[in-house]
């Protein structure tokens, strides 16, 4: 346990930490599978799906950085981190209660207010780690989130097919009434409390940092690629392909493991060897090919082989451009930068789905897929600008 902190937070504590993250991310998500599909099961429209897809990323541009603020001028996590499963249990209940469009668009906006607070979930967690183990930190945590995210999701298929609809509602409320139960039991260092609030004019300075613009708006990109596909519309085109409930789980399956594992190795292996920059760019246009193939593929089989590639691709450049967000910053201001990070690629959640709604309405589904392939070239195609721009900088 030398990577610990001075107060070392016991094995016990740890455990708390991984069952409440491991919750709030499989409640968060359980219902994610099959939600575009439950909708077009109330009549929603298209546009209205993609209103309800995207009001999860909206309420998070919204709320996410005051959260951090106040989280920071109150000195504390806890109580936010039990207000976020409060709120990822509330929004499975509003789904529940009964099938209709407004407790649907509801539910998702619940789940917004829940995924705001996930910064003090990160910011207790290194509380845990001495400074010079923080990559570590954050890559425990972020495999915590991929593990919580695919045991939510790798459930929601069977559920329906067994027990219909709200049973998989039911199950993530389940799910975070739990961890709700288990936070109470977290304790938070000293240490936790020792941090500098973000204030207005340190965030004015670091978003005149070029370089976390730039990124934020890849970001942006990738975001609104991966929430118009695996969590918004693919499951669609999939029951659309012949696919019923059951196989929703193998779709997810497919897209996740894929992304978990280059998620892990894109920042240990393949960046060290050929940059960060250069893996980013490829990921962009090989994720983009996968997408804009997806409407043309005539069987489910075929669909989940496109996944396999897309979820491999899209977990590549997540972890990196994470990275390149503090990689100039001077480290007292790598907090209020990856809060203002945190906030801005929400824009994507919320954009990505509501234009492809829209464009679903009149063109299709396929439409938004070609959509987000668009968006996919393009953010390749800045990617590789902006990195020789950055290496003449570097070189200068």
């Amino acid at each position: 346990m030398s990577t610990l902190n001075s107060t070392t937070p016991s094995r016990a504590q740890h455990i708390i930490f991984i069952v409440v993250t491991v919750s709030f991310w499989a409640s968060l998500y359980t219902y994610v599978p099959i939600l575009s599909p439950y909708l077009e099961h109330l009549g929603a429209s298209y546009s209205f799906a993609g209103l309800v897809l995207g009001s999860y990323g909206l309420v998070q541009i919204v709320l996410r950085l005051p959260l951090g603020i106040a989280s920071d001028r109150l000195k504390a996590r806890k109580p936010f981190m039990m207000l976020g499963m409060l709120a990822t249990s509330l929004s499975c209940l509003c789904f529940a209660w009964g099938e209709h469009m407004g407790w649907a668009l509801a539910g998702r906006i619940m789940s917004g207010i829940g995924a705001s607070t996930w910064a003090a979930f990160t910011v207790l967690y290194a509380s845990y780690f001495r400074q010079e183990h923080m990559t570590r930190a954050m890559g425990l945590i972020s495999l915590l989130t991929a593990a919580g995210q695919l045991l939510g999701m790798s459930i929601s298929g069977y559920l329906v097919e067994e027990w219909g609809w709200s049973a998989t509602f039911w199950a993530g409320s389940f799910i975070g009434i739990v961890g709700l139960l288990v936070s109470a039991a977290i304790r938070e260092p000293k240490q936790s409390i020792a941090l500098q609030p973000i204030r207005l004019s340190g965030l004015l300075q670091v978003m005149k940092e070029p370089l976390l613009l730039k990124v934020s708006m890849l970001s942006i990109l990738a975001h609104s690629v991966l929430f118009i596909t695996m969590f918004g519309f693919t499951p669609s085109l999939a029951i659309a392909l012949g696919a019923n409930k059951f196989d929703l789980t193998l779709l997810v399956f497919a897209f996740m493991i894929p992304h978990a594992m280059t998620s892990f190795l894109s920042g240990r292996v393949l960046a060290p060897r050929f940059g960060s920059w250069q893996v980013v760019a490829v990921a962009f246009v090989c994720s983009a090919i996968c997408t804009v193939v997806m409407p043309l593929v005539n069987n489910f089989s075929m669909l989940l082989i496109t996944q396999i590639f897309n979820g491999f691709f899209q977990g590549l450049h997540f972890p990196l451009l994470l990275g390149l967000v503090i990689q100039h910053i001077q480290p007292e201001k790598r907090a209020t930068a990856m809060g203002f990070y945190q906030a801005v690629y929400a824009t994507g959640m919320f954009a990505g789905p509501f234009m492809a709604g829209w464009l679903n309405e009149f063109g299709g589904l396929n439409s938004g897929f070609y959509f987000a392939g668009i968006l996919g070239f393009v953010a390749a195609a800045l990617t590789w600008t902006w990195k020789k721009s950055q290496a003449e900088q570097e070189l200068g």
